[in-house]
């Protein structure tokens, strides 16, 4: 299976542990994960980074490295993994090679703010549907949104999710969105 996809502006790869500094860059910009969390420091970020590459499912979840296809710029990552309930982080327990977890798998996505505006959250997603139900057996996909969080929102709809009503996940209850492969082929 080839991990590497290509959109029409952008090339996803496998996160590395090179990616550390795209890592730092978002995950230490409170901006960048108002909607999620507080912002980390560059030692928490390089901690998780171990547990941040692992890939599950013969790679077909985990997290991808965003990049322009034609600068090489690393602009954002995005992600298929396990959506947690009442924890408010990823369980990467449940991320093992060649086993698909017993868990809803979630959609998700983030961007320097350099990159906001562009259009790229939505063909990062877009891609990554395309990706799931063509390439792997998932038959559905959610995504959880922080209820301030319009641009998200959008970007969700834009791709095909529709509202699906509030549910527990990340520690708290949440707007959630889901695609399934037949609403995603029609």
């Amino acid at each position: 299976m080839n991990l590497e996809l290509l959109s029409d502006r952008l090339r996803l790869t496998p996160l590395e542990l090179t990616d550390l500094d795209l890592s730092i860059a978002l995950w230490t910009d409170p901006e960048v994960v108002r909607y999620i969390c507080e912002a980390m420091t560059e030692r928490e970020v390089a901690e998780e980074m171990a547990d941040a590459v692992r890939r599950g499912s013969d790679g077909e979840i985990g997290i991808w490295c965003v990049a322009d296809r034609i600068t090489g710029e690393k602009l954002g990552s995005t992600y298929l993994l396990p959506m947690p309930i009442e924890e408010d982080d990823i369980d990467y327990k449940l991320i093992v090679m060649g086993q698909m977890p017993d868990a809803d798998i979630e959609v998700g996505y983030f961007l320097k703010r350099s990159a906001w505006g562009r259009g790229y959250a939505t063909e990062i997603c877009a891609r990554m549907l395309r990706f799931t139900f063509q390439e792997t057996s998932l038959k559905e996909v959610v995504a959880s949104v922080n209820a301030e969080n319009v641009a998200s929102k959008n970007v969700l709809e834009k791709a095909g999710f529709h509202y699906a009503g509030r549910a527990r996940c990340w520690g708290e209850n949440s707007p959630i969105y889901k695609i399934t492969r037949d609403e995603w082929t029609a």
